[in-house]
């Protein structure tokens, strides 16, 4: 008999990883960053974590690694995009090649090793999964009802008009691409830490891209997020399941259901922005464009 409890708690694990990756990247992108280098950020994040959680024995200073991994990598897309203002969509694919390259370099010596155990939270699942869920409302209080937060919306929105009012757009982007690197870090410790339980060359399998497309699909809200990675995370709970169940479907095509879905999601949402212009218009005015001070 199926428990739905059970289902539920399942998904909240399955979905914490892309929930952590995409809440992050919303921030970025509130402030007009487009950040495609999330799966490098998440895969940097991954081994940083494991690492450090191997060698403590800590699985919480693992994460508190990950995400400082994740905001020292997108370091270099922050002076890449704000200082030499190279292409944002350029640099993220350069940033995710370069966090895949610099994972299957240094994780080599971890291979084969076990993470330790998680401390289990409330209901059986362990704390990171209720940080998650506790960041989303954090995240929109923060957006919607601070001063800080209001300004980071403004400098995404029209980053000059935010200039002539006296902000630091730059600033103000690179704490934004620094906490969406510290998320996704996070969101990739997870599975190396509390999901696979041990490393391997790019484990993120596509995590990242997966986020992406979801803060499209949430109309660039923090509740939205919440609603894809839940989306996303119980197609792979449907695929383990049908799996465990031994359905006669061809185990290539359960693996790719995630990323169907995700394809599938994204033409929905380019077909209601093409029909629906007031609904396709969350997205930020100045998102993924670079600032020149001196224009």
């Amino acid at each position: 008999m199926i428990d739905p409890l059970s289902i539920f708690l399942l998904l909240l694990s399955a979905s914490t990883p892309i929930l952590f990756a995409a809440l992050g990247e919303l921030v970025a992108e509130r402030a007009g960053i487009l950040n495609l280098g999330v799966e490098g950020m998440m895969i940097a994040g991954a081994l940083a974590g494991f690492a450090a959680a191997y060698a403590t024995g800590n699985p919480f200073l693992g994460f508190l690694v990950a995400a400082l991994a994740g905001a020292a990598i997108s370091l270099l897309y922050t002076v890449l995009t704000q200082l030499f203002l190279a292409n944002q969509v350029a640099s993220g694919l350069a940033l995710t090649l370069f966090g895949l390259g610099l994972a299957a370099m240094f994780g080599k010596p971890f291979e084969g090793v076990k993470a330790p155990p998680m401390p289990i939270g409330p209901l059986g699942i362990n704390w990171i999964v209720w940080l998650g869920l506790a960041m989303v409302p954090a995240i929109w209080w923060f957006m919607n009802r601070t001063r800080r937060g209001l300004i980071l919306r403004a400098v995404g929105e029209n980053h000059d008009a935010a200039h002539a009012l006296g902000y630091d757009v730059r600033a103000t982007r690179a704490a934004a691409i620094a906490f969406g690197g510290a998320m996704a870090g996070v969101g990739g410790a997870f599975i190396s830490i509390a999901t696979v339980l041990q490393w391997t060359e790019g484990m993120t399998a596509g995590a990242g891209w997966i986020a992406l497309a979801i803060v499209v699909f949430s109309n660039w809200t923090a509740f939205g997020v919440l609603a894809g990675a839940w989306l996303f995370g119980g197609v792979t709970v449907l695929q383990l399941r049908l799996q465990a169940a031994g359905v006669n479907v061809p185990v290539q095509l359960l693996s790719m259901a995630p990323y169907l879905a995700t394809i599938i999601v994204l033409v929905m949402i380019s077909a209601r922005q093409k029909y629906s212009r007031k609904a396709g218009g969350a997205a930020p005015g100045s998102l993924g464009n670079n600032f020149h001070a001196l224009r």
